[in-house]
């Protein structure tokens, strides 16, 4: 038996080899190995693509033909980036910017722009407000984020914008005050240093004061409801 099964592939194998017969996968074991190096094989290709378009793109910035795109920052922490503002300034700047956020989709875009400005009573034209998205749009996406948003105050803090621009009209005209915030005005180093360590210290104070704020209308709330009962137990 042994040897008429030994001699059965032998007469197969040569017969695959003079092409009188076509190879197939004998068992589920070989045919699962066969897929695996194919997928294994496929995977390459896929990682061999990608690492090249990623050298062609460097290539390209390299030579000044790609323009260099800033990563998504749909989610950061204002506090920690923005530490010239301070706390009340930031919420005052996400509320403005949210009233403005027609659609609700976390960015300001051309027409959420132009009602912004005639509402500031500074109206606009098309290229105007392109131009004002276009100063500080560093994702190049044609909207406005709220880092974005909070870059025009920060320009306008230190002084960056031009005075007839329609961004330093929108920071003059927005009620939000940052002509003496931040540390970007300091003439030296040590200047500078003090004014980081004051900022910090206000921004831990004013985090304690919304602590202490909260605690207090907790107290207040937990006396109200006590009134309440005992008014409720003087009828019953």
């Amino acid at each position: 038996m042994a040897t008429d099964e030994l001699s059965s592939k032998l007469s197969r194998r040569l017969q695959i080899e003079e092409g009188v017969e076509v190879p197939v996968a004998i068992d589920e074991a070989d045919q699962g190995h066969e897929n695996g190096a194919a997928e294994e094989k496929a995977a390459t290709a896929n990682a061999d693509s990608e690492l090249g378009a990623k050298l062609m793109r460097r290539g390209e910035l390299n030579e000044g033909v790609g323009e260099h795109q800033q990563p998504s920052m749909k989610v950061f922490n204002p506090y920690t980036e923005f530490k010239e503002f301070s706390r009340k300034q930031i919420k005052d700047m996400e509320r403005m910017f949210k009233e403005y956020d027609a659609g609700k989709d976390g960015y300001i875009d051309l027409m959420e722009l132009k009602l912004m400005m005639e509402k500031l009573g500074a109206p606009q034209t098309h290229l105007g407000l392109k131009n004002m998205i276009k100063e500080v749009d560093e994702d190049l996406d044609n909207k406005l984020s709220f880092r974005e948003f909070l870059l025009i105050f920060r320009k306008a803090a230190a002084g960056e914008l031009a005075e007839d621009s329609g961004l330093s009209v929108l920071a003059r005209l927005s009620e939000i005050d940052v002509s003496t915030e931040g540390v970007k005005g300091a003439k030296t180093f040590f200047e500078a240093k003090v004014a980081a360590v004051n900022a910090s210290s206000q921004f831990e104070a004013e985090i304690r004061q919304e602590q202490e704020e909260k605690k207090r209308q907790a107290e207040e709330k937990k006396q109200r409801q006590a009134a309440f009962k005992n008014l409720q137990s003087a009828f019953k």
